[in-house]
């Protein structure tokens, strides 16, 4: 039985080579826009967190990168976000497109400013 990866370095690892730098990509710009963010794994993904409350999390799939930026981080960006399949608190970014890196900035920005209240 395979071992769920503890740290984020371990989590990427385990995708193939395009996959593995678009996922370093997203975790480049979280990091870079939330440096006080504290990195972790939640519910089996990349997960930030900051002033102990959940910033936004990331997940490899096969066909598509997901991003969770809940609970309001969505909401807030459904215009931009509309081109995209979205379910309940997630976004999916499919692999055959260029992940759109300054929107992601933007919502972590959101995010980190509601995060301070």
């Amino acid at each position: 039985m395979d071992k769920k990866p503890t740290d984020v370095d371990g989590y990427i690892a385990e995708f193939p080579l395009e996959i593995r730098e678009k996922l370093n990509q997203i975790r480049t710009v979280i990091q870079k826009n939330a440096p006080d963010a504290i990195e972790g794994i939640a519910y089996g993904m990349p997960a930030y967190k900051l002033h102990k409350k959940p910033l936004v999390y990331f997940a490899g799939y096969a066909k598509h990168i997901g991003f969770y930026a809940t609970p309001t981080g969505h909401s807030a960006f459904e215009p931009q976000l509309s081109q995209y399949k979205q379910g309940k608190g997630s976004v999916q970014f499919p692999l055959d497109q260029p992940i759109p890196l300054d929107l992601i900035a933007e919502i972590v920005r959101f995010r980190v400013s509601e995060n301070k209240l």
